[in-house]
């Protein structure tokens, strides 16, 4: 063999040995794509069988936990015969495919997979919750993983009774993903969740949206990421290929066939529903308990411009007792209330016009008018003509029906935008607020094409929506990257190749109709200013009279509820007569006569740091400092202050077109709590209600004393002394930020009990 030969094979076989993965760790410092990985974060793929710890919680432990609770109780002096659960109902983990990509290695700050065995961990040790729901995408799921999460939620529950008391109920459900482009083919997306978890107490695979716009990746080959991030990171070559895997196992799993009944299809399949009412027909075939629960509906990330409850508020996709609850707060931020701000001005002829800028909104088709104009101008153009391209940019991005109109100016930088799109003056809000879709605008609404008025009666809980398998980790504010999900990519290099500009940064407004989304890839998701609208997510709450199953579900299903921000504020909402109770948040009264009611709120425990002793014991090491940060829930005997609760009052329409903002009263009344107590009680009546003579909802906020929280002050917006935004100071969730900034700012936990609904007789 002559030398050329020899040398060629020697070249051949090192090019294989460095594209292999396997050279040591330096050899790779040259590849753009390089990072450290010493903890070896992306040996483990969320093909990874559902194992979870065998470690049982010590008897004695959980019933510690129980009286304790008892004890605040007691020590407080509240009449109660129920004690409250906290739970997690929304629950993702690398089973879905956006969750998944979050976790690939070009992600600033992500931790590789924690498939469904990561849930029940952290559920029973990190946050030691009392319950939780599996929800991850329907549209991500293939047979293999569906049994795989079923299998995981059984692993769990049997692990968690070990010890003759069980520390954490686990539970099964899917997330219906719906996505429409428009507001009328809009949905929303839902929270399936199932009592049981045994054979025959399941469907036989979840029911998905049609997935064009549903979830990160596609049920097509489009989805797969390029090779060449095989070629750019060797050493972690079969984690991004385990991905594309995921993406061709969707890709080829079939569609089922229309218009056969659900139970009667093959368990392989596809199976699609597009609104919600084709999704409850499907769920009644299967004749399981079932809840179905609308989560993130303000989220204007993918809720379209003039979203609103009212567009399917119809005896068909509206089912009572099926959602008798909503989720209004999570780690996507706040979908509580009602603003009278709109991203746009629908005219009578259909057309739509660009509204001006008010004290507590920033329209983003002005601002983009306004970064026209200011590029016009410093052109040296005149200022009749910059005003005139600044209209032009305001109408095309005003005619934008999707949730693209900050793409009118090219080439704009997240910063050029302010803050605009986004509500001022609320708690944690949801990115770009779609105030129509607030749980306050849904209980106010009504549709009166029928004999009876029909109008949603939710019961009110939160959640994390993690998709870090995270449960309930709002009890700590650490981990703004990966426990609240802000992670952005990892380097300017991908983020070159992920989010390519929208276009030069030229002085004229571009018909953001006209763009390939397919081609600016994670630019259409607006990333930058997103990733400062994620928090650590909240809790749901339930009251109870048993630690069990059946008694979690009753609950819930009763409306026996209320939700946090993540801390586990206690709290009773009470209709009474004088001593007597009459009824508990979630039910209704009909009545009238003067109401009166009561309100209990105990602050949440105040935190020891690090883990309790026998979870640092008995858990891997490795796998704790991987989910926690090496923090756990772990309170002390002392509780935060309560700083004031807020009594809403919203009273329905009565007739068609009745204006809501008049309806909504919030705060109606406002009760600030005794200076450094963690009590607060007080109660209140309603002298108007016989007299008006109309239904009436009430529900009560609490509000902790503040404490630093994680993107409390979301873009970190100035403004000038007229109330106009001049800067934003954004924490990035990629590269541009360091990944020890927590963002933190001071805001007051909250909690939010279910309404009482007061009706006229």
């Amino acid at each position: 063999m002559n030398l050329l030969v020899k040398s060629t094979l020697g070249v051949a076989a090192l090019g294989l040995w460095f594209f292999s993965g396997t050279m040591p760790d330096s050899t790779y410092k040259i590849l753009p794509g390089y990072f450290a990985d010493p903890h070896l974060y992306w040996q483990e793929t969320p093909f990874s069988k559902a194992q979870v710890t065998q470690l049982a919680t010590p008897k004695d432990v959980v019933q510690s936990r129980i009286n304790q609770q008892k004890n605040t109780i007691d020590q407080f002096m509240v009449d109660s015969d129920t004690q409250v659960l906290f739970g997690d109902t929304h629950v993702h983990t690398t089973n879905s495919s956006d969750a998944f990509m979050f976790s690939l290695p070009l992600m600033f700050g992500a931790q590789g997979a924690f498939p469904p065995g990561y849930a029940c961990d952290y559920a029973r040790f990190v946050s030691q919750l009392d319950f939780y729901f599996l929800t991850d995408h329907a549209e991500a799921y293939t047979e293999e993983r569906w049994d795989d999460a079923i299998e995981s939620i059984r692993q769990c529950n049997e692990m968690a009774q070990v010890s003759g008391l069980q520390d954490t109920f686990a539970f099964m459900g899917f997330e219906w993903t719906q996505s429409g482009i428009t507001s009328k083919t809009h949905y929303g997306h839902h929270n399936v969740l199932f009592k049981e978890y045994g054979d025959g107490d399941l469907p036989a695979r979840p029911i998905g949206a049609p997935a064009e716009v549903a979830t990160v990746a596609k049920r097509d080959y489009s989805s797969k990421f390029p090779k060449v991030l095989e070629f750019l990171d060797p050493r972690h070559k079969y984690y991004y290929a385990s991905y594309n895997s995921l993406v061709e196992q969707m890709a080829d799993t079939p569609n089922c066939e229309k218009g056969i009944p659900s139970p009667q299809l093959p368990k392989n399949c596809y199976e699609e529903a597009k609104s919600t009412g084709e999704l409850f027909k499907k769920l009644r075939e299967w004749d399981i308990d079932t809840m179905v629960i609308p989560h993130g509906m303000a989220w204007g990330f993918y809720t379209p411009p003039d979203s609103s409850w009212k567009t399917h508020l119809n005896s068909v996709d509206v089912d009572p007792s099926m959602t008798p609850l909503i989720e209004i707060y999570s780690g996507h931020g706040n979908a509580e209330q009602f603003a009278t701000f709109t991203t746009r001005i629908k005219n009578d002829d259909g057309s739509y016009t660009c509204p001006a800028p008010t004290a507590d909104y920033l329209p983003t088709c002005w601002q983009s008018g306004e970064i026209i104009k200011q590029r016009c101008l410093t052109e040296g153009l005149l200022s009749n003509e910059c005003d005139k391209r600044a209209q032009v940019a305001r109408q095309l991005a005003a005619n934008t029906d999707t949730n693209y109109a900050f793409l009118t100016a090219p080439g704009s930088k997240p910063e050029e935008l302010l803050d605009a799109g986004q509500a001022r003056g609320m708690f944690n809000p949801s990115f770009n607020y779609r105030p129509k879709k607030s749980m306050q605008y849904g209980l106010a609404v009504r549709n009166f094409d029928g004999d009876k008025p029909l109008g949603f009666e939710w019961g009110v809980i939160a959640s994390t929506d993690t998709h870090t398998s995270r449960v309930g980790h709002g009890f700590k504010q650490v981990g703004r990257l990966n426990a609240s999900e802000a992670n952005g990519v990892k380097n300017h290099f991908f983020e070159d190749l992920l989010m390519p500009s929208s276009g030069d940064p030229v002085a004229r407004g571009q018909d953001v109709e006209k763009l390939d989304a397919k081609k600016l890839k994670l630019r259409m998701s607006e990333a930058e200013r997103v990733g400062s609208y994620l928090y650590l997510g909240g809790l749901a709450a339930v009251h109870t009279k048993e630690r069990s199953r059946d008694g979690i579900w009753q609950a819930m299903k009763d409306k026996q509820v209320y939700g946090t921000s993540g801390h586990r504020i206690l709290m009773w909402f009470n209709m009474v007569d004088g001593n007597k109770q009459i009824a508990t948040m979630g039910q209704k009264v009909l009545m009238n006569t003067e109401p009166e009611f009561k309100v209990t709120v105990i602050g949440s425990p105040k935190q020891n740091p690090g883990c309790p002793d026998f979870i640092n014991a008995g858990m891997d090491a490795d796998k704790l400092e991987k989910m926690s940060f090496g923090e756990c829930f772990n309170p002390t005997q002392q509780r935060h202050h309560m700083d004031k609760v807020e009594i809403i009052r919203i009273r329905p329409q009565s007739f068609e077109g009745e204006n809501v903002a008049d309806l909504i009263e919030d705060p109606w009344k406002t009760f600030d709590c005794p200076k450094d107590s963690a009590k607060c009680e007080f109660s209140f009546s309603d002298d108007e209600f016989p007299g008006k003579q109309r239904d009436t909802v009430y529900y009560a906020r609490a509000i902790e004393e503040a404490i630093p929280m994680i993107n409390a002050n979301n873009l970190n917006t100035k403004f000038d002394n007229r109330g106009n935004a001049i800067s934003t100071d954004i924490c990035f969730g990629s590269y541009e930020t360091p990944a020890s900034d927590e963002c933190l700012a001071l805001k007051g936990h909250q909690a939010w009990s279910s309404p009482i609904f007061t009706y006229y007789k």
